[in-house]
């Protein structure tokens, strides 16, 4: 199985810790490395990069470390690169006609949340988000993460200011070619985002979700974050 990889943004959040996020080491491996090496345990052997901000650098990056790694990674420049990430994974549109995962590249999760998604029955022409029903942890920000609302394993709703929640978007889904479908249909309306797509998805019955447990992840977009993250891999636990 193929992973789509979304490494378009600026993230200026966590610019105090490296110019360019993706490549911003934690503790001594570059995160887009992380994310690489964490779908490789997961059985992926091909993945796909989307590039925006300061492209040619981080292209120039991915060559090198695919050489060095022999892992084959597709590098696939979005020239909309500051507008929202479903504009992102729908450049990679032409590269994809089977099931694949989706993820961003600063969220850092257990390799068994990939595995779990790839060995996971799915309906055909249906998109499936990892998420986390344990909404009280600490490692989540209340104030930033994407709050989903799911009935069993059908996803009904998801936003960042949704009152009516009972799990949190982990940023990683199996989806099918009608991700680029329902993102199409999202931008029509003016939404460009992942969840505007999810949503679509929701309206037309295709959105399911997928429970990892009590596996742990980390959306690594600022200081606070980036400091979780370090003291879970200190301890072993990511």
């Amino acid at each position: 199985m193929k992973c789509l990889i979304v490494a378009a943004g600026q993230g200026t959040r966590l610019r105090e810790k490296g110019e360019l996020k993706p490549l911003i080491p934690i503790r001594g491996v570059r995160l887009i490395e992380r994310v690489i090496a964490n779908g490789s345990q997961a059985g992926i052997d091909e993945f796909l990069v989307v590039t925006g901000y300061r492209s040619d650098e981080l292209q120039a990056y991915l060559g090198e470390f695919s050489s060095r790694s022999g892992i084959h990674i597709t590098r696939i420049f979005n020239r909309a690169w500051d507008r929202a990430n479903g504009v992102s994974v729908l450049a990679a549109k032409q590269y994809l006609d089977e099931p694949f995962l989706l993820t961003m590249c600063d969220h850092l999760v257990d390799p068994e949340i990939l595995r779990g998604l790839v060995e996971a029955r799915q309906e055909p022409g249906t998109v499936m988000l990892g998420v986390d029903f344990n909404i009280d942890s600490p490692l989540n920000d209340p104030d930033d993460v994407t709050r989903v609302k799911c009935e069993g394993d059908h996803l009904k709703h998801i936003g960042k200011i949704i009152r009516d929640y009972n799990c949190f978007d982990t940023g990683v889904f199996r989806c099918t070619p009608v991700m680029f479908e329902a993102l199409e249909a999202s931008q029509a309306r003016g939404d460009d985002s992942i969840s505007g797509a999810m949503n679509v998805l929701a309206e037309w019955g295709k959105a399911r979700v997928h429970d990892i447990g009590a596996r742990l992840w980390v959306d690594v977009d600022d200081p606070i974050a980036f400091g979780k993250a370090e003291a879970l891999l200190d301890e072993g636990r990511l």
